[in-house]
């Protein structure tokens, strides 16, 4: 079975479940292993971050007891969504697999387009205020102090 079968069975596992979306990922280490499976959980936990490849990159990091999944692969069953692409990126993965779009996800009723469209300013979902505090801004040099 293919990787990409197998977010697809993840996906048809949580929608059989009741727990969410139909959705599904796994994480491939370099052997080819999978070292953990995810699939929407929104419905389930009432989080809206519950998403399938949040699930499989939580449960890949308390797995090998780590933020950095450098070298690690995601196949999803759908091109993920800025969240999704954002938690990813954190997380250092450099490949995605996907098997549908974010136009297929639009087609039933997700909303993946009106945040890439935020991103790209062009619809206003959201007013973004920076408010000048400070105080938030010694949080960022007394981290850096700490850390460095």
């Amino acid at each position: 079975m293919s990787y990409l079968e197998e977010a697809v069975e993840e996906a048809k596992k949580g929608m059989q479940e009741e727990d969410g979306g139909p959705f599904g990922a796994v994480i491939v280490n370099q052997k080819g292993e999978i070292i953990a499976r995810g699939h929407n959980e929104v419905l389930k936990t009432n989080d809206p971050t519950a998403h399938a490849e949040i699930c499989a990159i939580r449960k890949a990091c308390q797995k090998l007891n780590t933020k950095d999944l450098t070298g690690y692969t995601i196949y999803s069953t759908c091109e993920p969504c800025p969240m999704c692409l954002s938690a990813i990126i954190w997380a250092n993965i450099k490949t995605v697999y996907y098997g549908s779009n974010r136009k297929d996800a639009a087609s039933i009723g997700f909303k993946d387009d009106d945040i890439y469209n935020f991103i790209a300013g062009k619809n206003k979902m959201l007013d973004k205020i920076e408010l000048e505090d400070t105080s938030c801004k010694n949080l960022f040099i007394n981290y850096k102090g700490e850390r460095y």
